[in-house]
């Protein structure tokens, strides 16, 4: 049996989730149980990626993904350039672009799962010492965590509208006491440790969701994982021990 294949389509939040980030653990979970296709497109708002929807997702392709996990937001939200330029969505815009991508998605195929993935807060502080273009032409900041929590509970309010899984980012990565110190790499794109809150999350989801087949790393086959005489032998000396779902490290416990 192939792999299922599962697809990270969103802004740089997605792209830039595989330098020690939240694609690359959901790659290391799932390897030999999921393909992870990075679809990940940094700066782009849900314009751009509404814009490409049928090339990235044919509705007349062969295989179609398992499972698509969306992100786009934290760019809509930017505030907005008096030039109209820019990454700036307005808040009505954006929630119809997600519904869209939403209704695109799921028109894929009956077994095409989706989570939607809302807008993360941001470390404005980080942001400032990081960057050398952190206001708009009147003095405004560009990014505020207060924008984030808008689009975040717009993009929410919608999922569960469209009775879409969808997990609070917002909120998740809050939870923690240092969540600004410790949860990003220049105040908006996540560090490992924001990563993890992400994949705890979304193993959450994946493991109370009542879908069939369960998409849970845990409950999915592993490919080519029969026994097998070249397998490690065993301290018997006339066994071998079949590695295929040992985790990696054994000492570190995802659920």
């Amino acid at each position: 049996m192939r792999p299922a294949k599962f697809v990270l389509f969103g802004s740089s939040i997605v792209q830039y989730s595989y330098y020690e980030g939240w694609g690359a653990i959901l790659s290391h979970l799932y390897a030999r149980k999921a393909d992870i296709v990075l679809r990940g497109y940094a700066a782009w708002n849900s314009r751009r990626g509404l814009q490409v929807l049928d090339k990235i997702f044919p509705k007349n392709a062969t295989e179609q993904p398992s499972l698509v996990i969306v992100y786009f937001g934290g760019n809509d939200s930017t505030r907005p350039h008096p030039s109209g330029l820019g990454a700036h969505v307005p808040l009505e815009e954006y929630i119809e672009n997600m519904r869209k991508i939403a209704i695109h998605i799921k028109s894929l195929s009956e077994k095409t799962r989706i989570i939607f993935l809302s807008t993360p807060p941001i470390n404005e502080a980080q942001i400032h010492d990081n960057s050398t273009e952190t206001s708009d032409p009147l003095g405004q900041p560009l990014k505020t965590n207060e924008l984030c929590r808008i689009y975040s509970e717009a993009c929410l309010e919608l999922c569960r509208e469209m009775n879409i899984k969808a997990i609070d980012m917002w909120s998740a990565i809050q939870k923690r006491d240092d969540w600004r110190d410790v949860c990003f790499i220049d105040g908006v794109h996540l560090s490992i440790e924001g990563s993890k809150i992400v994949v705890k999350e979304i193993l959450k989801v994946l493991k109370e969701a009542e879908w069939e087949p369960s998409l849970h790393w845990k409950s999915m086959p592993v490919e080519f994982g029969e026994d097998s005489p070249y397998d490690p032998v065993g301290p018997d000396g006339k066994t071998t021990i079949n590695v295929s779902n040992i985790p990696f490290p054994v000492d570190i416990e995802w659920d």
